[in-house]
């Protein structure tokens, strides 16, 4: 007998999904600062702004601190060694 799923079920289903598939063009490009928001350029063209208050550690950090990142997890986080920090999609607002 075939499963039967109810609407609601079927939208959160399709919303899981979505959330769950990363396509190759939401990698990381640039990342730079304001002095109260953090930018981050996607290869696909976009820019994903937010506040530096969502991040104490980058808050906290001096210029030259933020500026020592580097590009991980293929492509889809962000890492700054000297400040132990990490950032991924699923962490960084809505794409």
């Amino acid at each position: 007998m075939p499963t039967v799923l109810r609407i609601e079920e079927l939208r959160k289903l399709e919303l899981l999904m979505s959330i769950s598939v990363i396509r190759a063009d939401e990698r990381v490009q640039n990342v730079y600062f304001t002095e109260d928001n953090i930018s981050v350029d996607i290869m696909d063209g976009r820019t994903i702004t937010v506040p530096l208050a969502w991040y104490p550690r980058l808050l906290a950090a001096t210029p030259e601190q933020r500026a020592k990142w580097s590009i991980c997890g293929g492509g889809y986080g962000i890492h700054w060694e000297e400040i132990d920090e990490d950032l991924t999609f699923e962490g960084f607002g809505e794409l």
